[in-house]
């Protein structure tokens, strides 16, 4: 007679952690409601149930987007850096490495997975020297018989985004066409009876070039055979589905967006009948984690680093003698935005600056700015280019930024925002239909913008802000982060119409420091800083203008319904 039995595993990923591993906002110095230490009660309770049958996983982007994370990278490089402390204390299982990990550099990322006591896995980064995965493609796990393979892989749009010097000596491959070949090679070498997708990249959409596609998670799930689960993540986004795969088998596929605040979770049980699987159930879901407490031991474990990090952000820098909102920022020229473009201008000596509020609601106060401040005005580690461009590209790219922006009004009633609206709880919101982060304006020219006429026929550059005149066919010098300099949002590519093989070409300096870093020393060089916006451009019409302006403002803040 063969023996049958049940075994329960259980699978928790973490993704887009972004440094938020203590309950508290550095940024924003008041407590948060994501954080590590709040998973770390959660993933508790479920080892309690579990015990050694549940697998932590970490989908990537854990090294940079809180100034915790800055301080270890950069401050504190010589000790252990904090995100393996927190994976080596949670005890992970395995991660992945994700493209905000990447931007911390050669030198941060390959200490932080020479100090993680799981492997980090990324099948699809090739080291160019050796044609070999540059990390460790996948590792494999056994609980209670069960052979489970985890597969690592990254978005492959990095070198969109980022300096080559950030992944000298890697090249990123299709996530669909790896998945292809080590799905297979899987099956044949190591006979699993569970596969796993460890993903940093989103459901779909992105950047598509002739190159790479961004966000590959749909169709993997769609097209490649013998995958069982997907987690998920790169897109803020949270999702969860599954899916019918070409075998006629379903793919479980999580995304528990980002900051700590979700976890994806799947329950796995797998029938066994002596030596053999007789059969597997695979269930998933989002499980929000806000409203576990933050564990006493984490918090006191990590005392210490919190500590340093807070005497870190609350250094004085200089005096700012009026608040600055980036709400301001989508209506027209504001003191926040132009805050930035000036920095950049007396920083690089351009004759133009691009730039584009990173978030909703983020606010410098009046007075005192300390370092804690300048996560607001830049989040990651950017550096400031210079680029080359014409008058007519620079137009273009303010059109495609626009058009990204704001729509065509018929009449006065008109949205004059590109907004969709959601209902949540019975509540009905607007919100912007695209990346606030790509809705660049620029400072150094006087420009309007007609809300009537349809995308990339809306940009009327006038002249220079100095009084000169500006030339289509001329060449001007443009100060702009690298992450727009290296192609990110596609406006210097899809807008501007240059080819991405060029832009390296096109840029004339950048700096040594990253940009937060540049801003920080220039406030600081300076003392006190008295922002004013520009106004520099403005929506046109100005009475049809002025009036959607009043109504979108209200809808987009939530102030009416």
């Amino acid at each position: 007679m063969t023996n049958e039995e049940t075994i329960n595993l259980k699978i928790i990923a973490t993704s887009d952690v972004h440094g938020f591993f203590l309950p508290y906002d550095f940024i924003e110095q008041r407590p948060t409601p994501g954080s590590l230490a709040r998973v770390c009660s959660y993933v508790k309770k479920e080892r309690a149930k579990y015990g050694s049958n549940l697998i932590l996983i970490d989908n990537g982007d854990i090294l940079q987007g809180q100034p915790i994370c800055n301080y270890f990278n950069s401050i504190k490089p010589q000790s252990t850096n904090i995100a393996s402390q927190m994976l080596n204390y949670l005890g992970y299982d395995a991660c992945t490495i994700g493209n905000h990990d990447i931007e911390t550099g050669h030198g941060v990322y390959d200490k932080w997975a020479g100090e993680t006591n799981c492997p980090v896995v990324a099948a699809n980064i090739i080291d160019t020297a050796s044609g070999k995965p540059y990390f460790k493609p996948y590792t494999m796990i056994e609980r209670q018989g069960i052979r489970i393979a985890i597969l690592g892989m990254v978005t492959p749009a990095v070198p969109n985004w980022l300096n080559e010097s950030l992944w000298s000596g890697m090249r990123f491959e299709s996530i669909a066409d790896s998945a292809s070949k080590w799905v297979k090679l899987i099956r044949e070498k190591e006979a699993p009876d569970l596969t796993i997708g460890l993903f940093h990249s989103g459901w779909n959409g992105g950047i598509s070039t002739t190159h790479c596609n961004e966000d590959e998670v749909e169709r993997v799930a769609h097209q490649v055979e013998g995958i069982d689960v997907i987690f998920f993540g790169h897109d803020h986004t949270t999702r969860q589905a599954t899916i019918c795969n070409g075998d006629n088998s379903s793919v479980v596929c999580l995304n528990p967006s980002c900051d700590a605040r979700a976890v994806a979770s799947a329950e796995i049980k797998v029938e066994k009948a002596g030596n053999k699987i007789s059969g597997k159930r695979i269930t998933g879901g989002i499980v929000d984690i806000t409203h576990e407490r933050a564990d006493v031991g984490f918090e006191m474990h990590f005392r210490q680093a919190r500590d340093e990090t807070n005497d870190f952000c609350r250094r004085r820098i200089g005096l700012i003698e009026s608040s600055i909102n980036t709400n301001d920022c989508f209506f027209g020229c504001a003191p926040f935005t132009d805050l930035i473009h000036n920095l950049q201008l007396a920083i690089t000596h351009a004759d133009i600056s691009f730039n584009a509020p990173l978030s909703f609601n983020s606010k410098i106060e009046k007075g005192d700015i300390r370092v804690s401040d300048m996560f607001k005005l830049y989040r990651y580690e950017n550096q400031i280019y210079v680029v080359k461009m014409t008058g007519r590209e620079i137009k273009d790219y303010l059109e495609m930024s626009y058009g990204l922006w704001v729509g065509t009004m018929a009449s006065e009633e008109d949205h004059i925002m590109l907004m969709e609206k959601e209902t949540k709880a019975g509540k009905v919101r607007y919100r912007f239909k695209n990346l606030t982060f790509n809705f660049d304006s620029a400072a150094g020219i006087d420009y309007d913008v007609d809300v009537t006429k349809p995308a990339g026929e809306r940009i009327n550059v006038k002249c220079m802000s100095g009084g000169g005149m500006f030339d289509y066919s001329a060449w001007y010098t443009v100060a702009m982060n690298s992450y727009r300099g290296n192609g990110g949002g596609e406006l210097l590519t899809k807008g501007a119409g240059i080819p991405t093989t060029e832009l390296p070409r096109r840029i004339v300096w950048q700096s040594t420091k990253d940009q937060r870093q540049c801003l920080m020393e220039e406030i600081e060089r300076m003392g006190t800083i008295t922002p004013r916006a520009n106004n520099n451009w403005r929506f046109v019409p100005l009475e049809w203008a002025g009036r959607a302006i009043e109504r979108d403002r209200r809808l987009i803040s939530g102030s009416q319904p």
